[in-house]
Order: C-alpha cells, then structure tokens, then sequence
C-alpha cells in the first residue's frame, strides 16, 4: 500500500471519529464508506459477524454497539432518518476483521483500529497500575500517622501491629494477617497490603482514616480501646464492601506492588528520554 494512500486512509477515518463525553466513536454509515461497502445491507452483515465474535469473547456488544438514527439530506432541502449505529473503536476493530483484507481500506482498517485497541489497553492498564500505587502510598502514610497518633497515647510499636492485625481480622473474615499471607501465598516478611487489590487497599486506608479520626475526636487513650475502635471500623468497611457482595479474603492476589513501582518509574524514564530527544529534534 503507498504511502500516500496511507496517510490519506488515516486521515478519514481520524476525521470520521466522534467524541462525547470523552468517549470516542464511528457511525457505521460514515464507516461503510470508509470500508469501502456500497450496500447498506451487506455491510449490516459484517456487522452481525462482528457482534458475534464480540459475543465469543465474553463481552457485550451492547457496549459496543449502540442503536441511533441519523438524518440524512435529500435533493430539494428534505431529509429522512435512516439507522445507524455508534461503534467503539473495538467494535470498529472486529467488523475490520470480518471484512475482506484484499480491499486496501479493511486492510488498512484492521491495522489502524487494531493498534489504536491495543494503545488504549496500554493506557488503561497504566492508569490502573498507577491508581494501585497511589493507593498503596496513600495506605502507608495513614497507617504512619495512626502510628504517630496512638504512640502519643500509649500504645508502643508492638502495640500498634497488634490493632493493625486485629483490624485486619475483622476486615477479612476472621483471617488474622498471617494467616491471609499463607492464604496468597505471601512472603512472611513482606507487608500483606504491597500484594492486595486496589479496593481492598482502599478499603484498609478508609478504616484507618476513620480509627485517626475517631481516636482524636474522642480522646481515646491505651491499646484497647483504640483497638476497639479499629476493629469497628474494619467490621463497617466490611459491611460496606458486604452490600456489594465483595469479600477481600476471597479476592486474588495482586503483582507485587514493588514490582509495579519499579515498572512506572522505568516507564517515566522512557518518557523522559523521549520527551529529551523530541525537544533537540526542534
């Protein structure tokens, strides 16, 4: 395929793409004619072909491919509506790939939408990594300043890592830290939360920020009482994360989050370098 041929393809389909509410997407009549399909009818059937093989990925094509009508000029100012249908950039990718590939705009097609798909899985999984992260830090810095917190009140360094464990208990059912770890197959001398998912992460830090704030606004002082109040707190997150029928216990295990950190910060470098190299290029 020439490269002028290329650069114009990816012009039109660039131009054709729509945004709302930050969601991008095609109209299929606009893509009909991008792929090169004459007949309406025709077209419809590469999309069923694709709605089926979104369906034998386990995924729903109603998020994929949504039902509208579109009005369309006729001779002398009239107009009419006719069907139409937003597609994703995924759903755009599979009727690509049921498409015949010798026609230059599906093979162009299968291409384009299939490194666009894969960019935006890139960026999703960034920004899920990257919110794990957060939330690991945020965790660290709210369990350092119960630490503070409850020292001032009595309680030593042992005496926190017994509520913290107590509150842990209450959280996952009855499983003391511990005892989660050897449930995951965590490291003993590794810290349970650098290995669980982001919710549950989130769910620790929101028990924790409640026991820090209750210990001030009550005045608590000693290791049982703020114990008691921790594993409150732990019991009402539970319940909380119960109503939506979640059980951290029972939630796998995440990459550890060392490895995650690592991975985002060697990936910044990257950006770096190549954010250097795109500046001496002006």
């Amino acid at each position: 395929m020439k490269k002028e041929l290329i650069l114009q393809l990816r012009s039109s389909f660039e131009e054709a793409a729509y945004e709302e509410n930050g969601i991008e997407y095609w109209l299929a009549r606009d893509l009909q004619e991008l792929l090169g399909y004459s007949d309406w009818r025709n077209f419809l059937n590469a999309v069923n072909k694709a709605k089926d093989s979104c369906r034998n990925s386990q995924i729903d094509p109603d998020y994929h491919f949504v039902d509208v009508n579109k009005t369309i000029k006729l001779p002398k100012n009239a107009s009419r509506e006719v069907d139409d249908i937003m597609l994703t950039r995924y759903a755009c990718y599979l009727i690509a790939q049921n498409g015949d590939p010798r026609k230059e705009q599906i093979a162009f097609a299968q291409s384009y939408f299939a490194l666009q798909t894969r960019k935006q899985e890139l960026l999703e999984e960034r920004i899920e990594l990257i919110e794990r992260v957060a939330a690991r830090e945020k965790l660290i810095a709210t369990e350092t300043e119960l630490s503070k917190n409850i020292y001032e009140r009595g309680v030593d360094n042992e005496g926190f890592g017994r509520i913290r464990s107590k509150g842990d208990k209450a959280l996952f059912g009855g499983y003391t830290t511990l005892q989660m770890k050897k449930k995951l197959n965590i490291p003993e001398n590794r810290p349970l939360a650098d290995f669980l998912p982001t919710i549950t992460i989130k769910a620790k830090d929101l028990a924790t920020e409640i026991t820090n704030f209750n210990v001030k606004k009550k005045d608590l002082f000693g290791e049982n009482p703020i114990e008691s109040e921790h594993v409150k707190n732990n019991q009402d997150v539970r319940d909380l994360l119960a109503k939506s029928n979640i059980k951290p216990e029972e939630l796998p295990p995440e990459v550890d989050i060392k490895k995650l950190q690592r991975k985002v910060k060697s990936e910044d470098k990257n950006i770096l370098k190549d954010a250097k190299k795109l500046k001496g290029k002006e």
